[in-house]
């Protein structure tokens, strides 16, 4: 067992509440304040090319958190409309293939518009359990695709959504870029709330923007399951003063579809079904550098740690990275919020439409 795997039996420090219908085992840390905010990363598989079914699990795991008394649970990057995995979509500089194109064309028809009915239903369900949700999904607007986290709180309302900046690699093939006007941090009755994804979370411009935006949970969903991901985790919530949630998910080659419909590039003949794509590694860390949660590279499950919010007062006496350890008079940060639009419309204004006044 490594030694991620053995810190992670370390935090099981009270049972799992089981009521006869839990699917995945809580894994908790209790704390002790008047402060305080239990909070859930969900790790668990997609279930690829198949929405409806995503958003019926996503509910099944939400019901399951908030029984076991969550009141925000934050999913991992791409959960709805899935994370291609290992997919090259049969691209080459120059060259693209018809099988790669209709590849393409199902990963769209998985997407979800937002707004939308998928929205809707998330709305609900964050209304209907009484929990913030933070929801990793494709995002399709007309024929591009966004990688997006959607915001909602306890009462079903919408609050808004933050599109990936920067996608990773070949990502960058099929994911449109995020801008400035969806950097979002809500202030909630249960803290300010925000977030980062996957390797933008390296972005120390990015970081710099949500903590002068006062965050205090730093939701990160990802798709990296290394063991230095932690590291990158441990460093933000020490250098932001902030709780650090990331979800990642545990996925199987048989979470995804069989060849030859969906291919693991340069290693689809040594994988059995039983492989082991993508090892999760979801964690919860403390304003402090505390490992309050995690790692788990086990298999899909709820791991949950109680948030003393006190404890970004105590991190804060230590280091204010935009306030009392910042030096503005040397360094400056300039953030373009207003969206980048292809084309913009400015209508003719007639003799008769203008204001009199």
């Amino acid at each position: 067992m490594s030694t991620h795997q053995q810190d992670m039996s370390l935090v099981t420090s009270t049972p799992p509440i089981n009521n006869g219908n839990q699917i995945f085992p809580e894994i908790e840390m209790s704390g002790d304040s008047s402060s305080i905010v239990r909070a859930t990363v969900v790790q668990a598989c997609t279930i690829f090319y198949d929405t409806p079914a995503t958003l019926d699990k996503a509910e099944r795991l939400l019901a399951e958190a908030a029984d076991n008394g969550s009141q925000l649970v934050v999913f991992p990057e791409a959960f709805i409309g899935g994370y291609p995995r290992g997919s090259s979509f049969e691209l080459a500089i120059g060259a693209r293939t018809a099988k790669g194109r209709d590849d393409f064309r199902k990963y769209l028809a998985s997407a979800i518009e937002v707004p939308g009915p998928e929205v809707e239903r998330l709305a609900e369900m964050a209304r209907k359990y009484k929990v913030f949700l933070v929801m990793g999904v494709i995002e399709r607007e007309g024929y591009t695709l966004y990688c997006s986290v959607l915001f909602f709180d306890s009462q079903g309302q919408f609050l808004g959504k933050h599109r990936k900046l920067m996608p990773t690699a070949l990502e960058r093939c099929i994911w449109g870029f995020g801008d400035g006007s969806t950097i979002p941090v809500f202030d909630t009755p249960i803290g300010k709330i925000g977030a980062a994804i996957c390797w933008e979370n390296r972005m120390p411009s990015l970081r710099t923007a949500m903590y002068a935006k006062g965050i205090e949970i730093y939701c990160a969903p990802t798709a990296d399951a290394r063991e230095t991901w932690l590291a990158s985790m441990t460093h933000i919530a020490l250098e932001g003063g902030c709780f650090v949630l990331s979800a990642n998910q545990f996925c199987r080659r048989k979470d995804y579809p069989p060849p030859p419909e969906y291919t693991f590039s340069g290693s689809e003949e040594s994988l059995t079904p039983d492989s082991v794509v993508c090892a999760g590694g979801s964690s919860i860390i403390s304003p402090l550098g505390i490992v309050l949660a995690g790692p788990n590279y086990e298999g899909e499950g709820l791991i949950s740690a109680d948030l003393d919010l006190g404890d970004i007062a105590r991190a804060k006496f230590d280091f204010d990275v935009v306030g009392h350890y910042s030096r503005p008079e040397v360094f400056s940060l300039n953030i373009k919020e207003h969206p980048r639009k292809a084309a913009s419309f400015t209508s003719k204004v007639t003799k008769d439409e203008t204001v009199k006044m």
